[in-house]
């Protein structure tokens, strides 16, 4: 089964002047864990890759921008926007956010026990980041030190 979003990327990084994309492939197995304790009495991170910000926060550059957005758990849908350098899959999450910032779920899932607790901020990035050493350098480093902070006990990765 072809990935046409795949031929589409190549296309898009060739178009900003960039060398041919190289996918990347990890030398070993990433060190995931097991969860130390039951989901409902643990505080969840989460991390989109979405390019999700809120009124007030800057918009994401198209151009390997490794940065994050802190968006606070409360914050009211209607606040919360996208910038991503795929930008023609944001039209079902400028509808609603929650197809890939699935903010109003995890308030619910902690509102009826399912989950202990929602870290007090959901972060996102801009996902099409060509380079591969800034997300190992910058993103990882920056993304680990925020969950650090927040005392978050699992992460919850929602892919774009």
């Amino acid at each position: 089964m072809a990935v046409r979003y795949m031929a589409s990327i190549k296309e898009r990084y060739l178009h900003l002047g960039y060398e041919p994309y190289r996918w990347y492939q990890a030398d070993e197995p990433p060190p995931f864990q097991p969860m130390q304790k039951p989901l409902s009495e643990s505080r969840l991170g989460v991390i989109s890759t979405s390019g999700a910000y809120t009124i007030g926060q800057v918009a994401y550059h198209y151009k390997d921008d490794t940065s994050i957005r802190a968006i606070p758990k409360d914050s009211p849908e209607e606040t919360i926007h996208f910038s991503h350098i795929t930008e023609n899959y944001l039209t079902s999450p400028r509808k609603d956010p929650n197809c890939i910032l699935p903010i109003t779920a995890l308030r619910e899932a902690e509102r009826c026990g399912v989950l202990g607790e929602l870290a007090p901020s959901l972060f996102s990035c801009m996902g099409g980041i060509y380079s591969q050493r800034r997300v190992r350098e910058e993103l990882i480093p920056e993304l680990r030190a925020e969950f650090q902070a927040q005392a978050v006990d699992t992460v919850l990765l929602v892919p774009m």
